[in-house]
């Protein structure tokens, strides 16, 4: 896997994400530390509101996001970083909680529109599949890495330092990913049609919702978004609530799920060159489900920890390929719009399940929130095996009627000149539906 930091190019990206990510673990911690300053015993609610905001921002910038499809890659990936920088900055200056929710906006809003620009850019950089696929491996590596050593580094730090030095971490963090994608030539991005802002600001998330692997993924996503939830909100709950044990207890059942997921984002990419996306996604999810249900029946702590590692393996198993099937359903000068829709759709799952497992946590206990997110989640993976075929080839055998028979497209793919020919199949201005078998 390590094999594709030798191209200089991802190299550089790999290390301003790892960077920038543990900038942003550094300032998690300090954003706690400073909502209980402001807050008190109200902190909770506080990050609570910021978590929201982080979501509705996810939401609903990523898809705007697209405007800036034209404009250089590198310029608006480094304008982004610093504007994450300059809120890292003024967060240690406020006084108000108002002040922590508009600042959390920006940032957030930022980090919608980067993220799935500097996603978008990997295929470019990484043209063959084999090397995107280690890609997104190491991606998921470096997200459990962070969440794993974040908070050891911010622990050890606020040993020396006060908690507002953190922040000066994420600044340096965002300034260095900055640095490090200046330092790269990316990829020139095939130039798109002029077209208007409604057009470019949906066109993301009518390619997805028209491509049936596409809707199938979307369908996944909200399986995952179920489990994780499960982890994210409730782990605290059983360990420390229900169960009384300290904090350190916590720290390693979170642990456990990290550790499910590197296992997994280590052995992919060889899974991945014997088995289809499909089978692959599809079984991690039923897993999950099996996983849910059965944590119903837990009773101890002793059975939690490998519960949540089987949740870990799984989770990453169905979610990591999910660049591989965008890659595949979009031609490159789409994929920033549809990396995009993809970061919006799977974050509004998200926003559902979050509130969805924390209510059903306080208000019908621990054991029926696992059968209520179980179920929805073998109920997710139901419609992905209803909407997502089986045969799924890339390349479409597909008819023109509408077009005059010396139409430039005509003349590509196989017998290229007819009406009816076939090539590698996306939604785009000639192709607006998915064609259905034998048409």
């Amino acid at each position: 896997m390590l094999d594709i930091l030798r191209h200089r190019t991802y190299r550089h990206l790999f290390a301003a994400q790892v960077i920038a990510l543990l900038g942003t673990g550094l300032a998690t911690v300090a954003l706690g530390l400073l909502a209980f300053d402001l807050a008190g015993q109200n902190a909770g609610m506080v990050l609570g509101t910021a978590l929201a905001i982080k979501m509705v921002a996810y939401v609903g910038v990523a898809p705007v996001a697209a405007l800036a499809q034209s404009l250089p890659r590198r310029a608006v990936l480094v304008c982004l970083d610093l504007v994450r920088a300059a809120v890292a900055l003024a967060l240690p200056f406020v006084s108000q909680v108002w002040q922590i929710y508009v600042l959390i906006f920006v940032l957030q809003a930022a980090s919608a529109a980067f993220t799935p620009t500097f996603q978008a850019a990997i295929p470019d950089v990484l043209p063959d599949e084999h090397d995107y696929t280690k890609a997104l491996s190491l991606s998921r590596l470096a997200y459990d890495m962070e969440s794993l050593l974040s908070p050891m580094l911010a622990a050890a730090l606020l040993t020396v330092v006060g908690y507002h030095d953190l922040f000066a971490g994420t600044v340096l963090g965002f300034m260095a990913s900055a640095l490090l994608v200046v330092s790269v030539v990316l990829p020139a991005q095939p130039t798109a049609e002029r077209r208007g802002i409604y057009d470019r600001t949906t066109r993301g998330l009518r390619i997805y919702l028209a491509t049936p692997r596409l809707r199938g993924l979307l369908a996944l996503s909200a399986a995952v978004a179920a489990a994780g939830s499960m982890v994210f909100v409730n782990t605290v709950v059983l360990v420390q609530a229900q169960w009384g044990l300290p904090q350190n207890a916590l720290a390693l059942a979170l642990a456990a799920f990290g550790a499910g997921s590197m296992v997994a984002a280590l052995v992919l990419p060889r899974l991945l060159d014997r088995w289809p996306d499909r089978a692959v996604m599809l079984w991690a999810v039923v897993l999950l489900s099996c996983v849910l249900l059965l944590g119903s029946q837990v009773a101890g702590y002793a059975g939690l920890l490998p519960l949540w590692f089987v949740t870990g393996l799984a989770y990453s198993m169905a979610q990591t390929p999910s660049g591989r099937l965008l890659r595949r359903s979009s031609h490159p000068a789409d994929r920033p719009a549809l990396f995009a829709a993809q970061f919006a759709l799977s974050h509004a799952c998200w926003l559902v399940f979050y509130p969805l497992a924390g209510w059903a946590g306080s208000h019908w206990g621990t054991s029926a929130t696992f059968v209520l997110l179980g179920v929805a989640a073998a109920l997710a993976c139901l419609v992905a095996l209803r909407v997502w075929p089986r045969e799924d080839p890339a390349t479409l055998e597909h008819e023109h009627a509408e077009l005059p028979p010396d139409h430039p497209h005509l003349r590509h793919g196989h017998r290229a000149g007819e009406a009816r020919h076939a090539h590698p199949f996306w939604i785009d201005d000639q192709h607006r539906r998915w064609p259905r078998s034998g048409h």
